[in-house]
C-alpha cells in the first residue's frame, strides 16, 4: 500500500532521516507501520537544526514530496501564496494519483488544499485526522470552518473516515469520534495521589506552545498569586514559542525565578517524569482538539485545571476528573485553594482521572488505526 500523508508540519532531513514534531511523528509511525510505501506531502527545510522535541519517522521506504510553506497573514504572504498555489495544487494532485490511501492532517493550510483536491479521487480510500476543535459553535478561523464543511460534505468527500475529538450531535455519517494516546499499557502502574501541604511545595506544570492561544502568562500569574498568599508553590513550563522572552522578562521583573522556571522544549521522557511529580497542570488554553497535555497529566496523577473548550469537558467528565475554569486568575486561584484545603476531594478527582486516561493506551490506539487501514471506511 502506498500511503500519502498531506499536512502542514515542517519536516527536516537530518543524517539521512526525516524528522518532525515529536507527538505528530509518534502517531504517524503507528499508521505507517502497516504500509509498504510512504509519501509525505508537506513543507520541508534543511536549514533549521533538530529541536529536542523532534523525532524521526520509522520506515524504510519514505519519499518526501516537499511543498513551500505558505500563509495569508500579510499582504506579501498572500501574494506569495497566490504565486505558489498552482504548483502546490498540481503536486497534491500528482501525489494523490499515486497513492492507495490518502491521509489528511487537518486543520491547516495543506489540510485545506488536501480536502479540496481529494474530492477528485472519490474511489480512493481516505482518512482525515482533524486535530483541532470540532465544536462548530466555537469561534474559529474561517479556513478551519471551511475544512469542517468540506470534510463533512459526503457529496464531495467520499470514501473517507474523518476522525474528530469528542462526540458531537447531528454529524454526517463519515465523522467518527476518535482519541489519541501517548503511553503504553506496559507503563501503567498503581499511582497514589500526591499529598498536598503548606509545608512542602505544591508543584504545577504547563505543557504547550508559549503563545497567546495557550495563555501561559495566566499560569504564571496564578502561581504568583498563590505565592503572594503564602502558599509554597513551584511552576515548571515546558514548551517554546513567541512569548518566551516576554515570559522570562515577567518572571525576572516580578522576582519569581526561584519558584517559576521555563524549560523550553524537552524530550517526552523528561516531561513524563515531571508529570509524575506534579500536583496540578494549569492549562488555560483558548482552543484545543484533544489536548495531549491534559490526558498525559491525568495518566500520571497530575490534576488538570483547564478551560472548557472542544471535547475537554468530556475528557474531564464535566468536572469529575479535573477543574473546568474560565480564563480568570481569581477563579483559578480559588479553585486550586479549595482543592488544596480539601485533600479528599483532590485525591478523588486524581484517581478518577487516572482510571479514565489509562484506558487510552498506544496499544488501543494502534488497534484502531489498524482497523481503519484494513477496512474500507465508507461507500466506494
Amino acid at each position: 500500500m502506498k500511503f500519502l500523508i498531506v499536512g502542514h508540519v515542517v519536516h527536516k532531513l537530518i543524517n539521512g532521516k526525516i524528522y518532525a514534531y515529536g507527538p505528530y511523528v509518534r502517531e504517524m509511525n503507528l499508521w505507517i507501520k502497516y504500509v509498504d510505501e510512504v509519501i509525505i506531502l508537506a513543507p520541508f527545510t534543511s536549514l533549521h537544526p533538530k529541536d529536542p522535541i523532534d523525532i524521526p519517522f520509522d520506515h524504510e521506504n519514505i519519499t518526501l514530496a516537499p511543498v513551500k510553506e505558505f500563509n495569508t497573514t500579510s499582504i506579501s504572504s498572500k501574494i506569495q501564496t497566490v504565486i505558489n498555489l498552482p504548483g502546490i495544487l498540481l503536486k497534491t494532485w500528482n501525489a494523490m494519483k499515486r497513492a492507495d490511501h490518502i491521509h489528511l492532517r487537518c486543520p491547516g493550510n495543506m489540510g485545506l488544499v488536501g480536502s479540496l483536491v481529494q474530492g477528485f479521487f472519490p474511489k480512493k480510500v481516505k482518512t482525515a485526522k482533524y486535530a483541532g476543535n470540532w465544536d462548530k459553535s466555537s469561534s474559529q478561523p474561517y479556513t478551519y470552518k471551511l475544512q469542517q464543511k468540506i470534510l463533512g460534505n459526503t457529496n464531495w468527500t467520499k470514501n473517507m473516515a474523518v476522525l474528530v475529538y469528542g462526540e458531537w450531535p447531528n454529524e454526517s455519517k463519515n465523522i467518527r469520534p476518535f482519541f489519541t494516546a501517548s503511553y503504553s499499557e506496559k507503563e501503567i502502574k498503581v499511582i497514589e495521589p500526591r499529598a498536598l501541604s503548606r509545608k512542602t511545595p505544591i508543584k504545577f506544570m504547563f505543557v504547550g506552545t508559549l503563545d497567546t492561544g495557550k495563555q501561559p502568562l495566566l499560569s504564571i500569574q496564578v502561581c504568583q498569586r498563590l505565592l503572594n498568599s503564602g502558599w509554597n508553590v513551584r511552576l515548571d513550563l515546558y514548551g517554546e514559542g513567541e512569548l518566551r522572552s516576554d515570559l522570562q522578562e515577567y518572571i525576572i521583573k516580578n522576582k519569581l525565578a526561584d519558584s517559576i522556571q521555563l524549560h523550553g522544549n524537552q524530550p517526552a521522557e523528561k516531561v513524563k517524569i515531571a508529570y509524575q511529580e506534579a500536583h496540578f497542570l494549569i492549562f488555560i488554553s483558548r482552543s484545543e482538539g484533544w489536548p495531549k497535555a491534559v490526558a498525559e497529566a491525568m495518566f500520571w496523577g497530575c490534576l488538570p485545571v483547564t478551560t472548557a473548550v472542544s471535547c475537554v469537558p468530556q475528557m474531564l467528565g464535566f468536572g469529575e476528573r479535573g477543574e473546568l475554569v474560565e480564563p480568570n486568575v481569581d477563579e483559578v486561584v480559588q479553585r486550586i485553594e479549595n482543592l488544596a484545603t480539601n485533600e479528599s476531594l483532590y485525591k478523588k478527582k486524581v484517581i478518577a482521572g487516572i482510571n479514565w486516561s489509562q484506558q487510552y493506551t498506544l496499544e488501543s490506539f494502534e488497534e484502531e488505526i489498524k482497523n481503519l487501514l484494513e477496512n474500507q471506511p465508507l461507500e466506494a
